[in-house]
């Protein structure tokens, strides 16, 4: 019985070199795009617009109420920035680029241009662009990029850290709106819940994985052909986490792998900021793209806002200032090597080593401005 797929599902069957040819013709056939029922797909997108139509007109008509009762909350708490005040804000912001974005969709589709790429493709970078620009606004998010030149040119393979929501818009953002690419997703299958990234994701190259599949051979399959005609203008996406960490998560994942690999667990043990990562579907990505380089991508500054607790406190504390830093790594070097496992494993060390550093650079800057105060 095999395992549930994930964005790195360990499949069974016998590895397949890098860049090996002829698979990807077999796989033609496999859509990018969820396979489901048309019936389901409507019902989704139906309950999800109709939920956020909703939301927008309660938090507007019930502005009066809630701005003042988040006020007073906050000050009771003695949050002087006022984090239930950001979010509320944010809340109504996010809720009309959600029905932006599903009102440009439905006018794209409507105008006989649902397959081109070019205009949902814009509208992705419209739409991160202004979420991004919204959290800026209210909750005070700022992000330096670092190596952003890394990304270009393509084709090139994003291995990102995944630590909440907040790290894939910023994903998003810098791929499609600062490097001016195309990106190619790897998402959970959940997130088709949004009613914006249900219909602009699917009507664009991206995989939205089934995390409990039976056949996780074929959901891999799918990410090798979702990577395998990229170009100079595009950018494949994925988590190799493949789900937000924390110490308690980061402990019970190194104490599965060492279940079936103990000297991988033992090596693993080395991580304090990262997950360990899942190697199945970066290397089904990398297969895919034969010529792609790998961009590894870390942040600091987004960890601890995987929930609401987390996301109030840190707001509460003071702006959001979040460092994203990349580093190209040439094709040549991970087709010189003949574990790829080994290979990940090794570049999420030296990431989390790189984690460190910056963290206590942090630290060391906090505490100067604290003593300049």
């Amino acid at each position: 019985m095999k395992e549930p797929a994930t964005a790195g599902t360990r499949i069974t069957s016998a590895p397949i070199p890098l860049g090996a040819p002829g698979r990807v013709g077999r796989l033609s056939t496999i859509s990018t795009m969820s396979r489901e029922p048309r019936s389901l797909r409507i019902r989704r997108r139906t309950v999800g617009i109709v939920g956020v139509l909703l939301l927008a007109v309660v938090l507007v008509l019930a502005a009066p109420v809630w701005l003042p009762l988040a006020a007073v909350c906050d000050a009771a708490m003695r949050r002087r920035r006022l984090p239930l005040l950001r979010l509320g804000a944010f809340a109504v912001l996010w809720a009309g680029l959600e029905l932006a974005g599903v009102a440009a969709a439905g006018a794209l589709w409507l105008a006989g241009q649902r397959r081109n790429n070019a205009a949902h493709y814009a509208l992705q970078r419209w739409w991160a662009g202004r979420v991004l620009a919204a959290l800026r606004v209210t909750c005070g998010l700022r992000v330096r990029f670092d190596g952003l030149a890394c990304l270009r040119p393509g084709p090139v393979l994003l291995l990102a850290k995944h630590a909440s929501l907040a790290d894939s818009i910023v994903s998003a953002a810098v791929v499609a709106v600062d490097a001016g690419m195309r990106p190619r997703f790897v998402l959970k299958r959940e997130l088709l819940a949004d009613p914006c990234l249900d219909i602009v994701g699917q009507r664009i190259p991206n995989y939205f994985v089934d995390r409990y599949a039976v056949d996780s051979a074929g959901e891999l399959e799918a990410l090798e052909l979702l990577t395998h005609d990229l170009g100079t203008n595009d950018c494949g996406v994925i988590f190799p986490e493949g789900t937000r960490g924390n110490a308690a998560r980061r402990v019970a994942a190194l104490e599965r792998i060492a279940v079936n690999d103990a000297a991988r667990a033992e090596r693993l043990r080395e991580l304090r900021h990262l997950m360990p990562p899942r190697p199945a579907g970066a290397r089904s990505m990398a297969t895919g793209a034969p010529h792609a380089d790998i961009v590894l991508a870390w942040h600091v500054g987004l960890d601890g806002l995987d929930r609401l607790p987390g996301i109030i406190a840190a707001i509460a504390r003071g702006p959001l200032n979040v460092r994203y830093a990349m580093r190209r790594v040439r094709r040549c070097e991970l087709d010189s090597t003949s574990d790829f496992t080994m290979w990940l494993d090794g570049q999420w060390l030296q990431m989390d080593r790189e984690i460190a550093t910056a963290c206590n650079d942090s630290s060391v800057a906090a505490l100067k401005g604290a003593n300049n105060e």
